[in-house]
């Protein structure tokens, strides 16, 4: 899926293409495009057997949204997904919203 405008749905390519994207625009609309990449929602969420399977894939774990960390520091920034975060509840032994945290 693209972005939504008044014609229709533009690809990312698309959006770069435009007026808008060659004054600035695009430049700030390109940046939080990298800083917050559009989810695929048919993606299949994965319930890990444990953290060490899930570490594999994110090294930091999985939080919610918004989501702190009480335990402490920790080494690596959590993936935050609802959806993925509530696949693999069982592993948030402390309860903060951060699954399997390092």
């Amino acid at each position: 899926m693209g972005f939504r405008t008044h014609k229709g749905y533009l690809s990312r390519v698309e959006l770069m293409n435009t007026k808008a994207f060659s004054k600035g625009v695009g430049v700030a609309v390109l940046s939080l495009l990298l800083l917050f990449p559009i989810q695929n929602s048919n993606a299949k969420v994965i319930s890990y057997k444990n953290c060490t399977a899930l570490n594999k894939v994110y090294p930091g774990g999985v939080a919610l949204p918004g989501a702190v960390n009480k335990g402490g520091s920790t080494r690596y920034e959590p993936t935050y997904d609802r959806a993925l975060y509530n696949a693999n509840r069982k592993s948030d032994r402390d309860k903060d919203g951060i699954a399997c945290e390092k």
